[in-house]
Parts: structure tokens; C-alpha cells; sequence
């Protein structure tokens, strides 16, 4: 395997790529042919031309183009050629295609177990990462069982449904503010969490479960000052819940790339893409250390039909367009890194992603 490189640092935003961008590295030997652990991270709204931005932005030496298995997924809805984050979370948390605006259930409305709940069944730690509100539709997908992604209040009472050992995010307002008056935190504590508005607040050593609801609504946008928050919470929630002999699962959203794609603004989307990325370094350097953790890289949908119409690696500068302000039915990446990561090759709907993964953990 080539020497990792952990030292480059390109700017105050940008972490060290495990692979220093050499697309296709080699893989390394890994202790077991099925996974321990599974690390899911989701771009929301990133096509390839989104992860090629970010590739140029960080010149070159980028996480996601290092990894070595690489392939393609299919995010059409039940409903809809073009999905929705509801539906397209749902296909990748339970392996069931879903109406647009649905989370958690099939198409008559009934709810269907997600890969982070059935870990939770089989005693493995989980964990759910985002820098949207933690009640938004991809995150939630993983946790609550609705027809309506809209439903805030009712999806963060679905996590006190579950055994969830750490979820970091925005949406304290739908657990503290609500229009029934019930104050979720009160009851998030008296399940033995630490509920935090700030990563500062949080000894991890001595941390076994933890709701970390860092904004009222949404995290800030990179250019608003969010900071390292992402990357940081990804290696704070790797350490809680790797100390589980069993294993565990984690999704991890780099939430707001979607949204730079709704508002056609390429600057945003290139900031965000940067910032995820840093934070699948961090889900990397903890697999390569491990050996027995699973790292999956893809997204929901693509958004905004970007394209790249010119800029330089040399410089880290990217230009675009956009087609839309809305989804596409463009297919999007999927990369792989670990046991079991040349499953992921080729072409593939998206809810062969949730069976692929099932299977390799053996349930």
C-alpha cells in the first residue's frame, strides 16, 4: 500500500487525504472478509461532478477520489423518477424504495427497520451525524417512521424510541421548543444522555451516550462560521462508540451540499464538498488503523444538475453551472474502502447498498 499521507495541510480547511489522491490506492489486507464495524457517510445532493469540485478545490489530494472500489447507484423513488432525501435516506437506511416525502416506511405507510436499528438489535453501537437538523429527512430516515418528512416534533420523539447511543446535529428546537410542550431534553437526560449545544462541553472519555444539538434549527453554513464542526463530531462519535466489542453502524451527512445545489451557488457547494470530505478523512484514518470497519461514501441524490465549466487544480479554483434548482435523476457515486468494499463495484439501486451491508454484517 502507498505511504499514507497525513501531513499536507493545503489551508486552514483542509485535512491530510489518507490516499494523497491517488484515485484507485491499493487496498491493504484487512483481519476478516466481513466488517466489525460500518461507517455510512452521505453526501447529500453530491453528483461527480460535485465530488470533481471539491477534488479541484483541495488541489488534488482529496479523501473520496483516494479510496480504492468505486461504483455507481440508482436513486429512483416508488413514486418518482427524480427522489426526494426522504425517500432516497429510506432506500439506503432500509432497503425499501418509498414515496417522495416518506421516511422509514414502505409505500402502504408502514414502517420498516433500518440498518441502524437492527445493529441496535443485535447489540452493536450506532450513531447518526449531520449538519442539518438532526430531525431532517436523510438523518432521520435512519430513525423515524413517517409519511410526512415534515412531521419535526414527531420525528424527534421517535428517538426516544430507540437506543441510539449518539446523535449529533441542529433540531434542538424540535426536542426543547415544541407546540405541545413536552421537553424532550428532560427525557433524553433521565435516558442517561449528556445533552449538549456545544462539542466543547463533552469529556468523551468519560461519555457513553450522548445528544449533542449544536443549533434551534440547521448548523450554519461553512461560509457562516460551522468551523471543523462536521470532521470534529465524526471522530467524537467514532470514539464513543467503537468502544463496542460487537461493532457498530454510523451514518454521517455532509447535509448542506444539497443545499448549495438548490441556491445554484458553486461557492457553497465547493465549501461544503471541502468539509465533507475532511470528515471522510477522519472515518478513514480510523479504518485504516482498525482494520475490521466497513467506510461507505455515497449520496442520496444529485442536485442542481451541476456541471463544471472550467477552473484549475493547480490554483484549487472551480466554476459551474446548474440546470436546475431542484434534484436530478442523475446517478450518483459510491465509494469503498475496508472489508468487504468489492461489493460496491459497478452499477447498483440504492437500496442494494442497505442489503450489501446487511449482509456482510451478518444479519
Amino acid at each position: 500500500m502507498r505511504t499514507l499521507v497525513i501531513s499536507i495541510i493545503l489551508s486552514t480547511l483542509l485535512l491530510p487525504a489518507l490516499f494523497a489522491g491517488n484515485p484507485g490506492g491499493k487496498t491493504k489486507t484487512f483481519k476478516s472478509k466481513h466488517p466489525k464495524n460500518i461507517i455510512l457517510l452521505i453526501g447529500d445532493g453530491m453528483g461527480t461532478a460535485q465530488v470533481y469540485a471539491g477534488y479541484t478545490a483541495k488541489k488534488g489530494i482529496m479523501n473520496i477520489t483516494g479510496m480504492p472500489v468505486s461504483g455507481f447507484s440508482i436513486t429512483y423513488s416508488a413514486s418518482d423518477y427524480i427522489t426526494d432525501s426522504g425517500a432516497g435516506g429510506t432506500a439506503l437506511a432500509t432497503g425499501v424504495k418509498a414515496k417522495n416525502y416518506s421516511i422509514g416506511v414502505d409505500t402502504s405507510g408502514k414502517p420498516v427497520k433500518s440498518i441502524l436499528e437492527i445493529a441496535e438489535d443485535r447489540g452493536l453501537s450506532t450513531a447518526l451525524v449531520a449538519t442539518s437538523a438532526i430531525t431532517h429527512a436523510t438523518p432521520a430516515s435512519f430513525i423515524a417512521h413517517t409519511s410526512n418528512r415534515s412531521k419535526y416534533a414527531d420525528i424527534a420523539f421517535d428517538f426516544l424510541k430507540t437506543d441510539v447511543d449518539v446523535f449529533i446535529g441542529g433540531g434542538y428546537n424540535h426536542f426543547a421548543r415544541r407546540a405541545d410542550s413536552l421537553n424532550l431534553v428532560d427525557s433524553l437526560k433521565a435516558r442517561g444522555y449528556l445533552v449538549t449545544r456545544d462539542l466543547k462541553n463533552v469529556n468523551v472519555t468519560s461519555t457513553t451516550r450522548l445528544a449533542a444539538l449544536l443549533a434551534d434549527e440547521h448548523m450554519p453554513p461553512m461560509s457562516k462560521g460551522r468551523g471543523d464542526m462536521l470532521p470534529d463530531a465524526t471522530q467524537m462519535a467514532l470514539e464513543i462508540i467503537s468502544r463496542n466489542n460487537k461493532g457498530f453502524f454510523i451514518m454521517i451527512e455532509g447535509s448542506q451540499i444539497d443545499w448549495g445545489g438548490h441556491d445554484n451557488d458553486v461557492k457553497y457547494v465547493v465549501s461544503e464538498m471541502v468539509d465533507f470530505d475532511n470528515a471522510v478523512g477522519k472515518a478513514l484514518q480510523f479504518a485504516a488503523k482498525d482494520g475490521e470497519t466497513l467506510v461507505l461514501v455515497t449520496a442520496d441524490h444529485e442536485t442542481g444538475g451541476f456541471g463544471i465549466t472550467g477552473g484549475s487544480i493547480a490554483k484549487g479554483d472551480v466554476q459551474g453551472a446548474f440546470l436546475t434548482k431542484d434534484h436530478t435523476a442523475t446517478m450518483v457515486p459510491v465509494f469503498a474502502y475496508g472489508p468487504g468494499s468489492e461489493r460496491f463495484t459497478g452499477v447498483q439501486d440504492n437500496t442494494d447498498i442497505f442489503k450489501k451491508c446487511v449482509e456482510l454484517l451478518g444479519f
